[in-house]
């Protein structure tokens, strides 16, 4: 079976595949202070029912990339892949820095260039939302990067006085009578707003009509207050964007 391990800033997402299904999926927070050991041991117990064969790493946190390798080279039959701007892709990375492209963004482009017609633009609801874009022609021309919803329901709280924390959730009213409501609305129907502009730009600026992806833990309340509805969300799309790369760089290595 594949392992697959994306690393967040917030959380670790563990994807187990048996050929092109998701059989299991596990959730860890990102702890930078946890050992190597105390990794294993979760780690471990998680995954005591399977016997991994590969495993393939996408991560932005680079202090707990070495940490999670480490225990996955424990695990598996083989080394895990680490997830870069210099794998094989099908389709072409065409940005200024090729190196300052996060593997999450690789991955999301790969699985949205394998699994739905393009140009594609994925909205992905992290820490940060970002959009990730493939053009007509197949290449990775980059994307948006913005406060996600939780880092700015964060900031408000942390940043004033008397501005309450409070859990993301679906907006009742546009005009809030109340602190909570006025927050949902600037932060959900706001985000929402956000989409929609950003959307209708950057397929100005592709001079073609777009296949819209949404993927993380916020697409379906977001999807709400669009005017224009996500074509697509998949709440899985990273880890199989993951696998895919797994694959086809086994795949080009074997045919050298």
């Amino acid at each position: 079976m594949l392992l697959t391990a994306d690393i967040g800033n917030t959380s670790i997402t563990l994807g187990v595949f048996d050929g092109n299904a998701l059989v299991e999926e596990f959730r860890l927070a990102s702890d930078r202070d946890l050992s190597v050991e105390e990794y294993e041991v979760l780690i471990r117990s998680l995954l005591k029912d399977f016997r991994i064969n590969g495993c393939v790493i996408s991560s932005v946190v680079e202090e707990l990339t070495c940490k999670i390798k480490e225990v996955l080279n424990l695990l598996s039959d083989e080394e895990p892949l680490v997830l870069t701007s210099s794998l094989v892709t099908d389709f072409k990375i065409c940005i200024d820095n090729k190196n300052e492209l996060g593997a999450d963004r690789i991955a999301n482009a790969a699985a949205a260039f394998v699994l739905y017609k393009k140009p594609v633009i994925v909205i992905d609801f992290g820490t940060a939302t970002s959009f990730d874009i493939v053009n007509g022609k197949g290449e990775f021309v980059g994307g948006v990067i913005a406060p996600g919803i939780n880092l700015q329901l964060k900031s408000l709280n942390k940043f004033t006085s008397k501005l309450p924390k409070i859990e993301a959730a679906s907006s009742p009213v546009a005009i809030g009578t109340n602190t909570v409501d006025a927050i949902l609305s600037g932060v959900i129907r706001g985000c929402a707003s956000m989409i929609d502009g950003l959307v209708e730009q950057c397929e100005k600026e592709l001079g073609e009509k777009a296949v819209i992806v949404a993927t993380g833990g916020y697409a379906q309340i977001i999807s709400e207050y669009l005017k224009r509805p996500f074509d697509y969300i998949n709440p899985i799309l990273t880890l199989e964007g993951m696998r895919y790369l797994y694959y086809s760089n086994k795949k080009s290595i074997y045919c050298k």
